[in-house]
């Protein structure tokens, strides 16, 4: 399968960039017990699925389209379960995770048909009434932020959408979207903050807790 332009930049950064989003692990336990199936949707190189390892969460799973992202995770930690996907389908069967995590991804599959699939395949892959853990990054209202928005609207046709000098096309979101993708998931927790990015620079954000419908 032919390796698309965003494959490419995180297979290209895999062993220089470090994601600095915070994993609201309290939170997270008051939903998910250590026994649960968890499965991480865009793992990365693993450093949630290892902070959930280290807090006795032991049956986990994790996927990401990014090759170079999986070979450094299972270098870095050899005991995680970690796999490429293409990026669509999630290769599991219908219900069959108690949790899933998705941490920085819709940020990086700016189209919203695309972040729908994602969401719609998390959903078929959880059991009933299984917990969703979403965190990502919100619209921004400074001028450095504003002028990018506008830039590549025209470009894109969605405001948020902007694409970095290294050559990342990244969207942040406004909150009503989110609502809108999450709507098959009774909400437990929404919480707004300020997260650091993967460039150092501060954007709003928020995390989210939903159980499935």
């Amino acid at each position: 399968m032919q390796k698309t332009h965003q494959e490419e930049y995180w297979d290209s950064v895999s062993e220089k960039k470090e994601f600095p989003t915070p994993f609201q692990m309290l939170e997270f336990e008051k939903y998910v017990s250590p026994e649960m199936s968890i499965l991480d949707v865009g793992c990365g190189y693993g450093r949630t699925l290892n902070e959930l390892y280290n807090n006795s969460f032991k049956n986990l799973n994790g996927v990401d389209f990014s090759q170079k992202m999986v070979n450094r995770g299972l270098r870095l930690y050899p005991y995680l379960n970690l796999a490429k996907n293409n990026g669509d389908e999630l290769p599991f069967p219908s219900g069959q995770f108690d949790a899933v995590i998705l941490i920085g991804v819709l940020t990086s599959n700016f189209p919203t048909n695309e972040q729908e699939k994602i969401i719609s395949e998390i959903s078929r892959v959880l059991k009933s009434r299984g917990i969703l853990y979403l965190s990502d990054f919100l619209l921004n209202d400074d001028a450095r932020n504003i002028k990018r928005y506008h830039k590549y609207k025209d470009e894109y046709g969605i405001y948020g959408v902007f694409k970095l000098k290294e050559g990342a096309v990244l969207r942040h979101h406004h909150e009503s979207h989110i609502s809108k993708l999450t709507k098959d998931f009774e909400d437990l927790i929404f919480k707004k903050t300020v997260y650091r990015t993967m460039n150092g620079n501060k954007s709003k954000g928020f995390y989210y807790i939903g159980k499935k419908k």
